[in-house]
Formats: C-alpha cells, sequence, structure tokens
C-alpha cells in the first residue's frame, strides 16, 4: 500500500459538489491499495499514521503524534497512486488492486482508526470527488508498506 499523508489545517471531500466530508486539523491521507496486499499492510499503515511526530511542539520541532494533538485523519482511496509511469506518457494501472479487495482493506484502517479512538472521516470509494485541504507547513509524507523494515 501507498499512503501520501499531507498535515493539513482543514481538508474536505466534496461528491457532485456537496461536502460528504471534512476534517479540521489532522491529515489527509490518500492511500492506494496494490495487488497483493494484505490485512497486515492496512494494520501497518493504521498503526502507524496516528503515532508519525509530524505535527510542531511548542519549540517548533516535529515531536508531536495525530494523538498528542487531537487531530483528525481524512482518509482517501486514490489507485492513481498505483500508476505505472515508466512506459510511454499514459498512465498503467497494473499494479493497482482490484476495487473490491481495496475497498476492503481501506475499510479495515477505518474500523482501525474508530476502535481506537481516532476520529476518521472518509471520501466515497470509486466515486470521482474533489478534494480541498489547506496544507500546514506544507508537511506531506509518503509510505510505501513494501519498504518497511522487517526486523
Amino acid at each position: 500500500m501507498i499512503a501520501v499523508i499531507q498535515r493539513v489545517r482543514k481538508a474536505s471531500v466534496k461528491v457532485n459538489e456537496k461536502i460528504v466530508s471534512e476534517i479540521g486539523k489532522g491529515v489527509l491521507c490518500f492511500v492506494a491499495v496494490l495487488k497483493g496486499d494484505t490485512e497486515e499492510d492496512a494494520n501497518y499503515l493504521a498503526e502507524r499514521i496516528p503515532k508519525l511526530r509530524i505535527f510542531e511542539d511548542e519549540n517548533g520541532k516535529m515531536n508531536r503524534s495525530l494523538i498528542d494533538v487531537q487531530g483528525e485523519i481524512l482518509l482517501v482511496s486514490q489507485f492513481t497512486l498505483a500508476a505505472n509511469l515508466t512506459k510511454g506518457l499514459r498512465p498503467g494501472f497494473d499494479m493497482a488492486e482490484t476495487p473490491n479487495k481495496a475497498q476492503e482493506l481501506i475499510e479495515l484502517m477505518i474500523k482501525f482508526f474508530t476502535r481506537n479512538s481516532i476520529t476518521c472521516k472518509s471520501g466515497a470509494f470509486g466515486a470521482h470527488m474533489q478534494v480541498e485541504l489547506v496544507n500546514d507547513g506544507p508537511a506531506t509524507f509518503v509510505i510505501n508498506t513494501k519498504e518497511r523494515r522487517k526486523d
């Protein structure tokens, strides 16, 4: 799985010009599910994202987590992160997981956050969405579960 995590002051998702989700201070997470990704990958992201120390403390250092600042998560499935851009000029999406499996893993992440008292809102899976955000920093981070250390 690939996650692009943006620290935000606020973010929202619209479908057909209507807001379906919005958050205040927190993180906007775009997540792509790749072929072969498992529940282990989803759990890894769901455990890690709220603990990342990407929010500033009183000294201006990134030393606080989403949990520490009582922030929210807006989780948006974005299969285009799985695009292969190495051949030609049109993106190829062969690496993206099937919609049913991808939705299952995205929903697993949302359930994890909710179970752990982390406010998580989401986009509309498979819909054409308009995402608006006020990036705080800007501060943007990428996690690829295939690159995690196994030790």
